[in-house]
């Protein structure tokens, strides 16, 4: 950056010839400041002050300079190091956390297998954590079979406890999470509130009740992977047909009862979510509502 100071105002003096004097910026480029060399007028009254201080003045004021060029190189080093701080703090913070809800069989396990395959976020389903604690005997699962199998939610203080426990683990922490089907009611929704849990964006699948009925009673889940399979949707490979398990609760009748349920607490959720929401049309084709859902996830 080059600049020309002119000293031609200055009483009693007039411009001779010009000196170049180099400034170091702090960004390593050179200024180049032209300061005039200044000698005694003729035609001038003689100044009480002498010639040295005549340079004392303009040293002063090129020393002035100097310092406003390294205050603005300063300055803008400090905005730049702002900026930086704040780029760095928008990286750090962007997070998908992400809640996938809709009523049984909307098609949320399918596409969770799509959100962790494409973002990489820990899978939570707190459908096959009760599951698992069934199967293992545990207390929360046998506390919890009877409201499955009876197609009804299971009590808001057992499923809580084990999303809490799920949530605190490093995985989570460090990768994301997706939850799975939580919070099914607005109590729940409160309880992750409460422990500071915010979801970034909440996918809504919507889909017809007769759909909805058709996919659970055509539904098979691999025993030993926890894959689900539909006997007309999505048939198993043969190899697989041997060790597929019709779940208790995947029947017309516990259908009917999940779905009253789950429409007796979405107004609730919808509500707690109201400005992080996102419904799709989960009737169609599952590549579709994928492409949807990784919109919402990157907008």
């Amino acid at each position: 950056c080059t600049f020309t100071t002119h000293l031609e105002s200055i009483p009693r003096f007039r411009l001779r010839k010009t000196i170049n004097m180099e400034v170091a910026c702090a960004s390593r480029a050179t200024l180049m400041v032209n300061a005039p060399q200044m000698r005694r007028s003729q035609s001038s009254v003689a100044a009480p002050a002498r010639m040295p201080a005549a340079k004392m003045s303009m040293s002063a004021r090129v020393a002035s300079q100097k310092e406003a060029v390294r205050g603005v190189a300063i300055s803008a080093k400090q905005q730049k190091h702002t900026v930086a701080c704040r780029a760095t703090r928008l990286v750090v913070d962007a997070s998908k956390n992400t809640i996938i809800a809709g009523a049984p069989a909307s098609g949320k396990g399918t596409q969770c297998e799509g959100i962790v395959e494409k973002y990489g976020l820990t899978h939570i389903s707190t459908g096959d954590m009760l599951r698992a604690a069934v199967k293992a005997g545990t207390d929360a699962g046998k506390a919890a079979k009877g409201f499955m199998d009876a197609g009804a939610l299971v009590p808001d203080e057992v499923i809580i406890a084990m999303v809490k426990d799920r949530l605190n683990e490093e995985d989570c922490k460090k990768n994301g999470w997706l939850l799975d089907g939580f919070p099914r009611t607005g109590a729940q929704a409160k309880a992750l509130e409460d422990i500071g849990v915010q979801p970034d964006k909440v996918i809504l699948l919507n889909v017809p009740d007769e759909v909805l009925v058709e996919r659970v009673i055509g539904r098979r889940t691999d025993s030993e992977t926890g894959k689900i399979y539909h006997l007309k949707f999505f048939p198993p490979p043969p190899e697989v047909v041997g060790r597929l398990v019709h779940r208790s609760d995947d029947t017309e009748e516990a259908c009917t009862a999940r779905l009253k349920q789950y429409y007796s607490n979405l107004e609730a959720i919808k509500n707690a979510y109201a400005d992080k929401i996102v419904a799709i049309n989960g009737n169609q084709n599952k590549k579709i509502v994928g492409d949807l859902i990784a919109k919402a996830l990157d907008a």
